[in-house]
């Protein structure tokens, strides 16, 4: 027996896969197992030991590239906070259904996956699918990269479908990421004799100053609206009466189509002085689709019928596994649409709504069905 939308998703939470360390195979392994059971071809590729990022395709004519599908398997750990809910046994209360990655995004993979396997009706297909459900999708998309990197795995697509939080609103671009370890270098002393060194937390003070007023020189996104810079860690010193002769600080900014870690790396360069050394941590691409593609028309047309809502261009602020999987394709119209709570990602007690898994099925239904015809 098929599961349901509530009872497959239930069965994704049990698998404790917050990152680190992941452990994605289990996942991974039971939903080969459904795939393939409905004659999906099976593929499971590693990055590191227990890391697996599963590749299931299902065959269509050759007049059409096949349309992609994808999700994450990794979630983000639990957090300091206690829960009231268990994390994995997919609790519910009226129509929430709570667990680590209810909304981010395990309810996306469940959708996608019923979605799929519904396509054992479909006996002639004019194009094909492919679903791509990684791993280590929350540490930049270490998955999507392995398994874009290795020669003719990730095949051709012509669209694809990321199953994302959106609240089962379609978006059409997500802000890229860049990270950097930003080091000062100061000059060690014994702290009673402050003056004989130079203290790198003074000089970090001074760099934290320059990147909270600093702009980057582009005009907002009609979507997105302006890239943005958090400076969100700081570590220095080593003892309490030893004057830092280094320090750290971690810079994440989110950016626009177009803007690339070079053109980032440029200008702050320029703002901060010769004195900083900037180490990339990992980067990631930003994401952007016309409005007025067909592919787009189509797919806003199939979610106002199912949900009675008109939707209009939007994008998200956070990234996906589309930073590597849509330039790795040649840049297809991509879509980012799934059930989950934008808001719920990583928070405490996260949650989504039931009801919604049900729609999201039918959402990528309609638009496989109209893409890979029947």
């Amino acid at each position: 027996m098929k599961p349901t939308p509530l009872s497959l998703t239930r069965k994704l939470l049990s698998f404790d896969t917050t990152n680190p360390p992941g452990n994605e195979r289990g996942c991974a392994r039971y939903l080969a197992g459904l795939l393939e059971n409905v004659g999906f071809e099976i593929r499971c590729y590693e990055f590191a030991d227990k890391r697996s990022t599963l590749i299931a395709r299902l065959a269509g004519a050759a007049d059409q590239l096949p349309i992609c599908f994808t999700g994450h398997m990794d979630t983000v750990p639990l957090g300091p906070t206690a829960w009231t809910k268990d994390a994995f046994a997919g609790e519910t209360d009226g129509d929430r259904l709570f667990g680590r990655g209810t909304s981010d995004m395990k309810s996306g993979v469940a959708a996608i996956t019923l979605m799929a396997l519904r396509l054992e009706k479909m006996s002639r297909r004019r194009a094909g699918m492919t679903l791509i459900l990684t791993a280590g999708e929350e540490t930049t998309c270490e998955g999507a990269a392995h398994v874009a990197a290795l020669p003719g795995v990730i095949g051709a697509a012509g669209a694809i479908i990321a199953g994302e939080p959106t609240a089962n609103a379609p978006w059409i671009a997500h802000k890229g990421c860049v990270r950097y370890e930003i080091k000062i270098k100061g000059v060690a002393a014994h702290a009673s004799m402050p003056e004989e060194g130079v203290n790198a937390i003074h000089k970090a003070a001074g760099v934290i100053e320059k990147l909270r007023s600093f702009h980057f020189e582009l005009p907002p996104h009609p979507i997105l609206g302006k890239p943005t810079l958090a400076v969100t860690k700081m570590r220095a010193g080593t003892a309490i009466n030893i004057i830092p002769d280094e320090a750290m600080i971690g810079v994440d900014i989110r950016t626009l189509p177009g803007q690339t870690e070079e053109d980032v790396r440029r200008q702050l360069e320029a703002a901060l002085g010769a004195e900083v050394e900037l180490g990339i941590l990992n980067s990631a691409e930003s994401v952007g689709t016309d409005a007025d593609h067909p592919f787009v028309l189509e797919a806003f047309d199939t979610v106002r019928r199912l949900t009675g809502i008109r939707p209009l261009p939007a994008g998200a602020a956070y990234f996906t596994d589309c930073s590597v999987l849509t330039p790795a394709y040649g840049n297809p119209p991509t879509i980012i649409l799934g059930l989950g709570e934008p808001e719920m990602a990583h928070k405490t007690d996260e949650y989504c709504y039931g009801s919604k898994i049900d729609l999201a099925v039918e959402a990528y239904w309609e638009i496989a069905r109209n893409w890979c015809g029947i």
